[in-house]
């Protein structure tokens, strides 16, 4: 389901860069970064999508989504195919690569990240209307799209190597959750290995090796399960409190106030009370 890819890349982004507790940190970013990451890696986590032209986020864009994805799909040979393999996470991450490297210095922002805000502008608006942000206002859609677009080509010169890494584990998060549906994905595309006859005829193998050599982990079932939705919603609450705290700690910083000791004392205040609800219903 679109929108649950998209909670799943911004929950993705937001345990690999922030650092705040209960996240990895993997790949540290300012919370400007958290938060302008989260955006773009839930677009990108749409991205693979684009390969078919009714697709929802085929009109997130008009005229230009759809331009995009109707290309998309004649080189990735039609649906869940060269976008739903390794090959297209890894074009999806060099394309981003590709557009970071596009900047303009300007007398009053500086370097401004022009690449990365076009396509910004596009994986913004991926991502709004999965999650029913843009509504169907074709000028609502532009609108939010350049905004949040123009926010990210402004912040993103200082940290400007992170938009290849949330495209890239947008577009990976996408692979691994449909690889988690009974569909499976093209994995090793443009080969795409049949299994032999034997394999086929075992009754759990035969699902995670497909007969036309697609490779699933079929945890989740059906696109759209029961078990889907029980998983998204820690997800999206994931997703949502991490950008949240990106954005305490920006404010906290503006203020001068030390962002990290706050949060501190508000997770051992949090943890208290916890503990005395846990002990009192014990």
């Amino acid at each position: 389901m679109g929108a649950h890819h998209a909670a799943s890349g911004a929950a993705a982004w937001v345990a690999v860069a922030s650092t705040a507790p209960y996240t990895l940190g993997w790949y540290p970013v300012s919370p400007l970064g958290v938060v302008a990451g989260a955006l773009v890696c839930a677009g990108a986590a749409l991205a693979p999508d684009a390969d078919h032209h009714d697709a929802t986020i085929a009109h997130s864009l008009p005229p230009v989504s759809e331009v995009v994805c109707d290309a998309i799909g004649v080189l990735a040979g039609g649906h869940r195919n060269g976008t739903h393999s390794i090959l297209g996470i890894a074009a999806f991450t060099v394309l981003a690569w590709a557009a970071g490297q596009v900047t303009l210095d300007t007398p009053w922002f500086g370097d401004l990240a022009i690449g990365a805000g076009l396509i910004s502008v596009l994986l913004v608006a991926f991502a709004a209307r999965a999650l029913g942000l843009s509504g169907d206002s074709r000028l609502g859609a532009w609108t939010l799209a350049v905004a949040l677009a123009g926010f990210i080509t402004i912040t993103a010169p200082t940290e400007w190597t992170w938009l290849p890494v949330a495209v890239g584990l947008g577009a990976a998060v996408h692979v691994v959750g449909d690889m988690l549906t009974t569909g499976g994905v093209p994995l090793l595309w443009p080969w795409e290995p049949r299994p032999p006859r034997w394999w086929s005829r075992r009754p759990v193998l035969k699902l995670v090796w497909r007969s036309g050599g697609n490779f699933a982990l079929p945890v989740l079932g059906n696109a759209g399960s029961t078990r889907e939705w029980i998983m998204v919603v820690p997800v999206g609450l994931y997703a949502t409190y991490g950008v949240g705290v990106a954005i305490a700690v920006g404010v906290l910083t503006s203020l001068g106030l030390d962002a990290d000791a706050v949060l501190l004392r508000f997770v051992e205040v949090a943890s208290t009370v916890v503990g005395t609800v846990h002990t009192g219903g014990v």
